[in-house]
C-alpha cells in the first residue's frame, strides 16, 4: 500500500510525554524499515494544524493521554482530512475517561469493577462503606498508572484523593479487585493473545512498567481455554461498544474463581520495549514493523 508523506505524532504535552518519545521513536523506526515515508512529528513543538501544508497525507497517533488520546488530536485530524490510526474523536473521549467508560461497560454488560465519584469535602467514610478496603484511587482522565493510590485503611485516603485530583478534577473511587493482571488486545476485528502482568514483588506502576526489568510477561497468559475465550469475547464487546477502532488495549484482572472485571480501555497503547501489544501480536507471529505497518493501513477517518 501507498500511504504518501506520514507523520508519526509523538511527544505533545500530556503527563505521559516521555513513554510517547518512545513509543513513537520505536514506531517512526520501524516504519522507515518498511519502505515508508515517515517523519517525526511532536505537537509540543510544531502547531498541528502545519501536518497539511507540510504534505502529511496520513497520521500514525503514538501520543498518549491528553491531548493526544482523548479526542482532541483526531478532532484536528478529521478537521484537515488526514486519515489517522486508532478510534475516532468519539470513542477516543470516551475511553480516555475511566468514569464514562464504566457507564457503557455497565450498560453493555462488560464486567468492570464497582466505583465511585469522589468531590471535595464528601464524606469518605460513605465511600469505604459501600466499597470496602482495600480500594483504587485514580483520575478519570490520566494513563500509565499516574496518580493511582491503593488506599488500604481509612488514614490514606485523604491524602490519594488529593494527589488524583491535582491531575484530574474528575476523581474515581473504585472496588478493588484481587486476582491476576492481564491485558487483552484488540487489532482490526480481532482479539489477539492475552498477556498475563506478573510484577515481582513491586507495584505495577508507571517506574515499574517502563523503566525496570522487575516485571514478568507471560503469554500464552496460562489461563483456561474457557477463561481466554470469555475475556477475549467481551474484550470485543468492551472495543465496539465505546465505538473503537483500529486498535487498542484492554486491562483486565482475572480473579482466583475465573471472573474478571475490566479496568480501562488504551486506544493508543504504548509501542516501547516493555509495551504488550507487540507482545500479544508477536506470539502469533506479527513482528514489531509489521504490527506497525498493519495499524497504518488502518487509518481512517470517522
Amino acid at each position: 500500500m501507498q500511504f504518501g508523506k506520514v507523520a508519526v505524532l509523538m511527544g505533545g504535552s500530556s503527563a505521559e510525554r516521555e513513554i510517547s518519545l518512545i513509543s513513537g521513536r520505536a514506531v517512526l523506526g520501524a516504519l522507515l524499515e518498511q519502505g515508508v515515508d515517515a517523519h517525526a512529528f511532536d505537537p509540543a513543538e510544531h502547531n498541528v494544524w502545519e501536518l497539511r501544508a507540510q504534505g502529511f497525507e496520513r497520521a500514525f497517533i503514538a501520543l498518549h493521554g491528553r491531548f493526544g488520546e482523548d479526542g482532541t488530536v483526531q478532532g484536528v485530524l478529521q478537521a484537515l482530512r488526514i486519515p489517522y490510526t486508532g478510534s475516532g474523536v468519539m470513542a477516543s473521549a470516551l475511553s480516555m475517561d475511566k468514569w464514562r467508560t464504566k457507564l457503557v461497560w455497565q450498560a453493555a454488560g462488560v464486567p468492570t469493577p464497582r466505583f465511585a465519584i469522589l468531590t471535595p469535602g464528601m464524606d469518605f467514610a460513605d465511600v469505604i462503606d459501600d466499597l470496602g478496603l482495600p480500594l483504587i484511587i485514580k483520575p478519570a482522565r490520566e494513563g500509565s498508572s499516574i496518580g493511582v493510590s491503593k488506599v488500604t485503611c481509612p488514614a490514606e485516603f485523604e491524602a490519594a484523593f488529593n494527589a488524583a485530583y491535582k491531575l484530574d478534577p474528575l476523581v474515581i473511587a473504585e472496588a478493588f479487585v484481587s486476582g491476576r493482571e492481564a491485558t487483552a488486545a484488540v487489532l482490526g476485528d480481532e482479539a489477539l493473545p492475552l498477556v498475563r502482568v506478573e510484577p515481582l514483588a513491586v507495584a505495577y506502576d508507571y517506574q515499574n512498567k517502563y523503566f525496570t526489568d522487575k516485571v514478568r510477561y507471560h503469554c500464552p497468559a496460562g489461563f483456561s481455554p474457557e477463561i481466554t475465550e470469555a475475556i477475549q469475547r467481551d474484550v470485543l464487546l468492551a472495543f465496539r461498544v465505546l465505538g473503537c477502532r483500529g486498535w487498542a488495549r484492554a486491562d483486565v484482572i482475572v480473579r482466583d474463581d475465573g471472573s474478571y472485571a475490566f479496568l480501562e480501555m488504551n486506544t493508543a497503547p504504548g509501542m516501547t520495549s516493555h509495551s504488550l501489544v507487540p507482545m500479544a501480536a508477536n506470539s502469533i507471529g506479527i513482528d514489531f514493523p509489521a504490527l506497525c505497518k498493519t495499524i497504518l493501513e488502518q487509518a481512517a477517518l470517522d
